[in-house]
């Protein structure tokens, strides 16, 4: 087999990335792996060279590292599930890595031996028109949120962790009403607006918010929870449930949250932004299925 990481220049801290890299070459000059380190130019370039390696050596086995934040295992991921010689896994270094959590954390992926000795098995993944997600697919209020991490990531206090609190504060602001239309499996979830709505094969996003605390991601299904437009007392008086990922039992608030298992939905509405792992596309419908097994995921 040979170990193909991929370190993306912008995700995570400089001095963090180094030590891990480090860390990779060290592993695998002691376990004796054929490995490569790659560090990508820009956005897309991880899933062009994950798929210029897998045309180039179609017969030999290829795990590819994602090193960075749930968008580069997005990217990674997006060249890497058509090929059945290609199995992704991930060096956590950004400043989510909400899909790991599903797994017990960053802190197991970041032991690079143990991840060298990995077993690939099947996972789900979210297909939304021509894209791919991983993770989660969600739009509403959090691409507001979304939309406002990336210009707050690296500034004191407000970015880093907080990057996530931030965009919240600021859609709160701007982006309590979204207008739309959802139909999970043939049925209208929707009454013309939202809050927000999830569509998850993961369980976190934003980097403690436990959106869906029922998901898992070799089910064959998606995880739908729309909320219908609130105000902001309410928003706040939610919450604290919707982080720990208690909302959909707690009985305060079956009256604003709609939830569904699924394996289609369609999302219309007029020049819509959605986020997949993070990044953001812009369309008037979306649809969106669940690829059952579609990626050999490697968990240490």
């Amino acid at each position: 087999m040979k170990h193909i990481f991929l370190m993306n220049p912008a995700a995570g801290k400089t001095e963090g990335k180094q030590a891990i890299e480090e860390q990779v070459r060290k592993a695998c000059e002691d376990a004796g792996v054929v490995y490569e380190i790659y560090h990508t130019t820009g956005p897309n370039d991880a899933t062009a060279h994950v798929e210029a390696c897998c045309k180039a050596e179609p017969n030999e086995e290829l795990r590819f590292y994602a090193c960075g934040g749930d968008g580069t295992l997005n990217e990674v991921a997006a060249g890497a599930y058509r090929y059945p010689n290609a199995s992704v896994t991930v060096v956590p270094c950004g400043s989510g890595n909400d899909f790991v959590k599903v797994f017990g954390g960053a802190e197991k992926f970041l032991d690079i031996p143990a991840l060298l000795k990995a077993e690939a098995k099947p996972i789900d993944l979210i297909r939304a028109n021509e894209h791919i997600a991983v993770n989660v697919l969600n739009f509403g209020f959090d691409t507001t949120v979304a939309k406002t991490i990336p210009k707050v990531r690296r500034k004191p206090i407000i970015g880093g962790s907080n990057a996530y609190t931030t965009g919240i504060v600021t859609a709160l602001l701007t982006a309590m009403i979204t207008k739309c239309s959802i139909v999970v499996d043939g049925e209208e979830i929707t009454n013309g607006k939202i809050l927000l709505c999830t569509i998850a094969n993961g369980q976190y996003v934003g980097g403690s918010f436990k959106c869906a605390p029922r998901a898992e991601v070799d089910d064959g299904f998606l995880e739908v929870c729309k909320f219908k437009t609130i105000s902001h007392i309410r928003f706040v008086q939610v919450l604290g449930p919707y982080t720990a990922g208690e909302h959909l039992d707690n009985p305060k608030f079956q009256d604003i949250i709609t939830y569904r298992r699924a394996k289609h939905i369609v999302v219309r509405g007029k020049n819509l932004m959605f986020s997949l792992d993070g990044e953001l596309i812009t369309a008037d419908e979306l649809d969106i299925s669940v690829m059952k097994g579609a990626l050999r995921f490697a968990n240490p």
